[in-house]
């Protein structure tokens, strides 16, 4: 049993033959009505009147290759054949449906299937008014309940036929370049284009200067899917480097640096090998192959490289022998030629020659334990003992200023790729800036120092048009003229892109958008202002069909309240006339719903129960996201996890009673730390997520403070994904503090990561208006809905107050 789109409602009234037909199209719209005209009795005056032939033939035109819906179709067939033999025509191949047949299969065991009954039973409505049984028997009354009830059958079909299948329009947000969305290239392929063409002006640039692109566009206008589309295309030849917003004003340049690293890793499309080794392989390749060519006495290792790399750069993973102490010998000629380049053109002033060796190393070494040493190395982390002898490396001074080393880490990325292709960094998500003007303040400076040393590289900002405004005024003029060398404007595609779009995301699943909405739902999607939300609300509607879940409010105009007012009238008035000329007495009307409804529209329900339901669909998601992440190779660092618990705090204090501070302890250096004070009592959360040498003195002093705040309680976290704390004095550091009445050395489990990260990640999406929801509602909802976490509950202990 299937529903059909081409379809023509149509009901019959005669006991006989034909006296009255309405005929109702798969709009909704009635397009034709007649009466068959009465030579005996000329005093009875009605609209439309003809012969019955006439109406006969009419009908055959407008039901050609349509299926025909009537309830109780038997009796519909019999007065129409019998009006055809009467008036001497053939009976034409016509197609019926009975919507009496549909509604018995599907509503089992009810009293009765009369049209009066269904539509009491299903709610029907018809401009606004429910089934009335002194209105029954009328051709274009009973038509018209006639189409509700065969859309609501629709509706029963297609949840049977969706509810097998994934929703086609879940997925609708972008959330990295490095993910893989259903791509309508015909949307901004100019401004596609336009950005490669300036990546090719930096290649073609003898000093190789970096560039400034911001990208343009509203909440949903689809940015960060065009740098997927770029991603796509550019990554087996260029390095997309992708950074979300950073969070901690003292450590930018980190936080930038280690999205940059995080981004290495993302794996180049049908290779096999990360961006990293992509980069390491095209530019450590083509320094080799300039050395070598240049030399008299080339050893047979050389002449080996030199007919093998270039074909195919990526042969240096796979042509340097088997042999372990083989391999490890023409690693080591391959390091030392890479550092003599390195010398010839840039010095061994700073970290920079260093970071080039443990780059070599990460290239030479296949096994995994080894790679992720050498990673947390270049990340700034210091190693023990055993690992550093491992992977051939020296610390770290444990005095290392991380923004120093960070921004000369990422000027040498940028420096290899001058013999390869120009780097693509993206900022994105920058939007929640706006509320931490420090952060702002910071950020603005980073990206200055990043143009100043770091070449090579399309730097492109992601931002709204106020944003983008308010950095105007915000950035001294140097700033705003490097980002601003290229504006690129993401403007509203026009409907019917935006129906392209819909209707590709549904044929994945072999649906069609004539199956999935109904007219009135499509231009209802379509209004919205943005292609995020436009597949949000085509979401919204195939989840309330499969799973009965409300629609969200949909606010009208003043004007659009006006219009739907007016239809009903209208039609009422219509209605009225067509009975007092027929001489008809006329019933008491029914009560009029004091707030109408839209023709056809869906009750919605209670806004506050809908952003509930919004929210929990919104967590259930980005919790199953981060879960399927939590194994992926990400920098975990102090800055980053102490500056999530400032933002999520922050975001609190607009209706919590709630202060923060820090501690100190003279000079010495404490783990990252917020102090948190509620009206009842005051919290230190802290994280060491530093190893080696580093983490005995630092945990340490904080044990100092521990036992100097007795009336403070402390918590010290530590990622159990982290390497394990092995040092004597270390273990007995931490059994001192989970021995103290007020503190607690606390691993945090896979659960409690990926709560801190949904809590942060809410209030980021709805500031950076990923997610329409008003902010201070979803951290009241947070409050119940993740009562028993260990932040929350520190949250709950401040009284509300107002805001």
């Amino acid at each position: 049993m299937e529903a059909v789109t081409d379809f023509i409602v149509v009901d019959t009234e005669g006991k006989d033959e034909l006296n009255e037909i309405a005929i109702i199209n798969s709009q909704g719209q009635l397009i034709y009505e007649a009466f068959v005209k009465n030579e005996l009795n000329a005093e009875t005056v009605k609209f439309n009147t003809k012969p019955r032939g006439e109406i006969l033939a009419d009908l055959v035109n407008l039901a050609q290759s349509k299926l025909i819906i009537c309830h109780y179709a038997h009796h519909d067939i019999e007065v129409l054949k019998n009006s055809f033999t009467q008036a001497n025509l053939t009976w034409p191949n016509l197609h019926f449906s009975c919507t009496f047949e549909l509604a018995k299969s599907l509503f089992k065991n009810l009293t009765s299937y009369s049209l009066e009954y269904l539509s009491q039973y299903l709610n029907l409505k018809v401009n606004n008014q429910f089934f009335n049984q002194n209105f029954a028997h009328n051709a274009r009354y009973d038509a018209q309940f006639t189409y509700q009830l065969y859309c609501q059958i629709k509706s029963v079909l297609m949840k049977e036929t969706l509810s097998l299948q994934s929703n086609p329009f879940g997925t609708s947000r972008v959330d990295t370049p490095f993910q893989n969305h259903i791509d309508l290239e015909e949307i901004y392929q100019e401004q596609f284009e336009y950005l490669k063409s300036i990546l090719n002006e930096i290649k073609q640039d003898q000093n190789h200067q970096s560039k400034g692109a911001v990208v343009i566009g509203e909440a949903g206008s689809g940015k960060t899917h065009l740098m997927m589309r770029l991603a796509k295309e550019l990554l087996p030849r260029h390095r997309l480097l992708f950074i979300r917003q950073p969070n901690n004003p003292e450590a930018i340049l980190y936080h930038i640096y280690s999205r940059i690293l995080e981004s290495l890793v993302e794996i180049v499309p049908h290779s096999g090998y990360s961006q990293l080794e992509y980069l390491l392989a095209q530019s450590f390749s083509k320094i080799i192959i300039e050395i070598l060519s240049k030399k008299v006495n080339v050893t047979q290792t050389g002449e080996m490289l030199l007919n093998t790399l270039p074909q195919d750069p990526l042969n240096i993973y796979k042509v340097l022998g088997n042999d372990t102490e083989k391999k490890r010998k023409n690693w080591q000629l391959i390091e030392k030629l890479t550092l003599e380049w390195w010398n010839r053109n840039y010095g061994f002033g700073g970290y920079a020659p260093a970071i080039v060796k443990g780059l070599i190393r990460f290239c030479s070494y296949s096994d995994p334990q080894k790679r992720y040493w050498v990673r947390r190395w270049l990340s700034g982390h210091l190693l023990e003992a055993h690992e550093l002898e491992s992977i051939r490396l020296d610390n770290w001074s444990e005095e290392l200023s991380q923004e120093d080393f960070s921004l000369e880490a990422i000027a040498v990325f940028s420096k290899l790729s001058i013999v390869d292709e120009p780097l693509l960094i993206i900022f994105d998500q920058l939007e929640g800036l706006k509320y931490h003007e420090a952060l702002l303040f910071r950020f603005g400076e980073a990206v200055k120092e990043i143009f100043t040393h770091v070449a090579n590289s399309l730097i492109i900002l992601n931002l709204f048009p106020d944003r983008w405004q308010h950095f105007k005024t915000f950035f001294n003029t140097a700033i705003i003229e490097r980002l601003s060398q290229y504006e690129i404007v993401l403007n509203k595609p026009s409907e019917a892109q935006l129906q392209q779009i819909l209707a590709i995301k549904a044929q994945v699943q072999d649906l069609t958008l004539d199956t999935l909405f109904t007219p009135d739902e499509l231009k209802v999607i379509l209004e919205r202002n943005s292609i995020r939300n436009v597949l949000n609300w085509a979401s919204h509607y195939y989840r309330h069909k499969v799973d009965n879940i409300d629609l969200p409010i949909k606010i009208k105009s003043f004007e659009e309240e006006i219009r739907a007012e007016l239809q009903g009238l209208k039609a009422d008035i219509a209605w009225l006339k067509q009975q007092m000329l027929a001489g008809e007495k006329l019933p008491p009307l029914p009560m009029v719903n004091q707030q109408p409804l839209e023709e056809n529209s869906t009750p919605v329900s209670n806004p506050i129960e809908n952003d509930e339901q919004q929210l929990i669909v919104y967590l259930n998601q980005q919790q199953a996201l981060l879960e399927q992440a939590y194994h992926a190779h990400v920098i975990i660092n102090d800055f980053d996890d102490i500056g999530k618990v400032r933002i999520i705090i922050e975001a609190f204090k607009t209706f919590r009673r709630l202060e923060t501070d820090h501690l100190r302890l003279g000079k010495r250096k404490l783990p990252e730390h917020l102090l948190i004070r509620t009206p009842e009592q005051a919290f230190v959360v802290a994280f060491l997520q530093v190893s080696g040498p580093a983490f005995s003195p630092r945990i340490k002093n904080f044990n100092e403070l521990v036992i100097n705040y007795k009336d403070i309680r402390f918590g010290l976290f530590r990622d159990v994904r982290e390497p394990i704390v092995t040092g004597q004095v270390s273990k007995i550091e931490i059994d001192k503090l989970n021995n103290a009445p007020n503190g607690k050395f606390i691993g945090l489990e896979k659960a409690d990561r990926i709560t801190l990260e949904l809590i942060y990640k809410l209030i980021i999406d709805i500031q950076n208006k990923d997610l329409e929801m008003d902010l201070t509602l979803a951290l009241t909802f947070l409050e119940t809905y993740f009562s028993s976490y260990w932040l929350i509950k520190i949250i709950n202990k401040a009284a509300h107050i107002a805001k």
